[in-house]
């Protein structure tokens, strides 16, 4: 907990309680922090498996230009991920809870990066459970 994530824009704000006093819980209070287009943590994946996904990159609707008042937020940390076979990042974006299968763009103008990224869940491999049950 840094001030500027709480557990809702990790996906964990059920988990914070408003009875008690709890780690994050007047930090999850903060107007700023509660708006409806708040940030959210999301994965994402490159449509073209050969694209690198860069941390420190940002994303952008297609069709804005790339500037701040267009920002739809950044990536965090990213790797190539041996089981789907191309890179991955974690990120934030704006209201990303409710993006998911989009594509947006992921631009990075220090490294000349420029292309597009499906927004997917967090959980990259297993999101269901299913492998883990069975």
């Amino acid at each position: 907990l840094n001030g500027t994530t709480t557990a809702n824009n990790l996906g964990m704000g059920r988990m914070v309680s408003k009875a008690k006093d709890s780690i994050g819980s007047k930090l999850s209070e903060r107007p700023g922090l509660n708006e409806a287009d708040a940030l959210k943590l999301v994965g994402l994946k490159p449509v073209n498996s050969d694209d690198k996904v860069v941390a420190g990159a940002h994303l952008m609707t297609k069709g804005t230009p790339v500037d701040a008042a267009h920002d739809q937020g950044y990536i965090t940390s990213a790797c190539f991920s041996p089981n789907l076979g191309c890179h991955i990042g974690l990120g934030y974006l704006k209201s990303g809870d409710t993006r998911i299968g989009e594509i947006v763009r992921l631009v990075s103008p220090l490294t000349g990066v420029d292309h597009e990224v499906e927004v997917v869940s967090a959980h990259f491999v297993d999101p269901e459970g299913e492998r883990l049950r069975a």
